[in-house]
């Protein structure tokens, strides 16, 4: 199976995992630290969890959409 998005899909996924995961990780974990929100560390962890993940698979993508392109 070959794991590609399109080119809209895929600039949406990676400002998700580039910017919005790791600020909403750094936002919570903070937040949870002042007001003593409740699980920090595990909500932080499957928000890193989470974008590892997306990252690898965003990664997939790219190699398949660049060895396509080499192909052609």
């Amino acid at each position: 199976m070959i794991l590609m998005f399109s080119n809209k899909v895929y600039d949406i996924l990676k400002w998700f995992a580039l910017v919005f995961l790791p600020a909403l990780g750094v936002l919570y974990g903070a937040l949870a630290k002042i007001w003593q929100f409740p699980f920090p560390s595990e909500i932080v962890y499957t928000i890193t969890a989470l974008d590892t993940f997306l990252g690898a698979v965003l990664g997939i993508s790219n190699i398949n959409y660049t060895n396509r392109k080499a192909d052609e």
